[in-house]
Formats: C-alpha cells, sequence, structure tokens
C-alpha cells in the first residue's frame, strides 16, 4: 500500500494553505491525502477556518477543521483520496509519529506578528527536526501550490557528505514529478588565515576550496538520473546565504538534517534551521544519517 502525504491542519490560514500544497503533492505522487488535527484543546476559533465552514467566525469543534480541510482537498482534486483523523495531544508528538507512516508531511508556517512571520512555529520546527520522513515546511508568497510551478526551478543545497545523500534523491524524484531543473548547489569559503598578498599566489587557495566544491558536487552527483535536467552550481560564500539567495527563485529548496542516534536536542543543522525560518519558498527537509 502506498504511503500517504501528511498534512498537519489547526484551522489556520497558513494550514490551510498547507492543504493545498499536500494535495497537489499527493496528486503528484499518485497517493492518499491523510489530514490530521491534534491539539489538547477540543475547540478553535478563527476567521480563516470560519470562511472555509461557511459560517460566522465562532469556536468550531476539531471534526469541522478536518472536515473543511478534506473539502478543500476534494474540491482542487477531485479524484484524491482523502482520509481524516483528530488526535488530542501535543502536535508536535502526534505529527512525529504519524511521520513513520508516511512518504512525506506537510506543515504550513505560523504566526501573528511581523516578526512572527517571518520565523517558523514551534510545531513546525520540531517536526523538522524529528520526523522519521522527509517534510515540508510552507514559507514564500507561492506557498499554496505545488503545481503548476512558478519558477519553474527546484534548488537542493549539497553538503560535505555527499557519498550517499537522501536529499539529493528526493530532489530527482521532487524535479522528476514537475518536470523542471533541478539545480545542486555546493558553497564554499576561503578562511582569512589561508589567503596571501603575495602577487604569485594570489586567489591560490580560493580556487584551491572552489576546486574541492566542484569535486563534492561531480561526486553527489555522479547518479544523477538522464530524465532529469540537472544544473551544477559551486558558489563562494556562506551555505545559507548562499542558499536563502537561491530560494527566491525556486519552487522548492531541499536541505539534509543528520539524525545522530542517541542525540536529544534538535536533529537541525544550521542550514537548515536558518533555511526554515528565512526561505523565500517551501523547505524540504530530508532526514538523513549522521
Amino acid at each position: 500500500m502506498d504511503l500517504p502525504i501528511v498534512v498537519g491542519v489547526d484551522g489556520s490560514e497558513p494550514s490551510l494553505r498547507a492543504v493545498d500544497w499536500a494535495s497537489d503533492e499527493a496528486a503528484l505522487r499518485g497517493v492518499p491525502l491523510s489530514v490530521v488535527y491534534a491539539c489538547l484543546w477540543s475547540q478553535y476559533e478563527g476567521a480563516a477556518l470560519a470562511k472555509d465552514i461557511g459560517k460566522p467566525s465562532a469556536r468550531r469543534l476539531p471534526q469541522e477543521i478536518t472536515g473543511a480541510a478534506a473539502r478543500r482537498a476534494h474540491d482542487r482534486h477531485p479524484d484524491l483520496k482523502v482520509t481524516s483523523d483528530v488526535l488530542f495531544e501535543e502536535p508536535e508528538y502526534a505529527l512525529v509519529r504519524e511521520s513513520r507512516n508516511a512518504c512525506a508531511l506537510v506543515v504550513g508556517s505560523r504566526g501573528r506578528s511581523s516578526l512572527a512571520e517571518a520565523l517558523l512555529g514551534s510545531v513546525g520546527l520540531t517536526v523538522a527536526a524529528y520526523a522519521h520522513c522527509p517534510v515540508v515546511v510552507l514559507r514564500g508568497s507561492h506557498d499554496n501550490q505545488a503545481t503548476p510551478p512558478v519558477h519553474g526551478r527546484i534548488v537542493v543545497g549539497v553538503g560535505e557528505s555527499a557519498e550517499d545523500s537522501t536529499a539529493v534523491r528526493f530532489a530527482y524524484e521532487e524535479a522528476r514529478r514537475r518536470g523542471v531543473p533541478l539545480e545542486a548547489i555546493r558553497a564554499w569559503r576561503c578562511p582569512a588565515h589561508e589567503t596571501t598578498d603575495h602577487p604569485l599566489l594570489a586567489g591560490a587557495p580560493a580556487k584551491l576550496h572552489e576546486r574541492d566544491a566542484e569535486e563534492t558536487l561531480a561526486k553527489a552527483l555522479r547518479d544523477a538520473p538522464p530524465d532529469v535536467e540537472v544544473h551544477r552550481r559551486t558558489v563562494e560564500g556562506h551555505p545559507r546565504r548562499v542558499l536563502m539567495d537561491a530560494s527566491h527563485s525556486a519552487d522548492l529548496l531541499i536541505v539534509g538534517a543528520k539524525r545522530r542516534a542517541g542525540h536529544l536536542g534538535l536533529q537541525l543543522g544550521r542550514v537548515a534551521h536558518t533555511a526554515l525560518h528565512y526561505s523565500a519558498c517551501p523547505v524540504a527537509v530530508v532526514p538523513q544519517p549522521a
């Protein structure tokens, strides 16, 4: 049986946009969509949900939240198989558990002020850090659609350990499904202590680091499928800045997150953490063993 796309909803406008994106992704993959509402509260109040339900803003039961989300998905893709579930527990724990039986998990970014809107809520951050499957966090002005493409490009960040990158393999599949090019980016920097003012050696350390980046990128992409158009790019700069710049012209930014056995803290690197807070497009965090 095909594992479903799981989308977490709470009745807010960001979570309803997540339903749109998740239903597009499920239709692309030909898999079911599972709508999950998890909360310790038995009621919710919100204007966005009231609009979808067609009633004045008031307290809504969990079943109304999932029902509105399921109808929204059906309206978008009538042939899509959609199920829904209500779980009365902390959403972080519930969604991480649901990720064990999902091919991907989709959540929206939340916020109530101009500052909060620029940052990711605690639920999305925790789920991205601990989920057992790829997690897509919806960010950017076009985050309510996986198809049709807005920019026609998917970006994947290639890290140092590129021997067997699950993030790169995930990126191949996403680009293939959408029929768009994949841009693989490897950022590099030349430490200040390696620079020299000698005219005969000017630029030599930087060229070595750039060459190392090109070799890492070539190694990561050596098994690129022939039916996916792959563009390779090495860029001088900090990986966080380089990928945030690239996100402005991408439909999806894909980054890996190492899962370290026995590690109790958030299982996210600095690059993934920054992308979740500041990317200009949806971000897919793909877990991979350390």
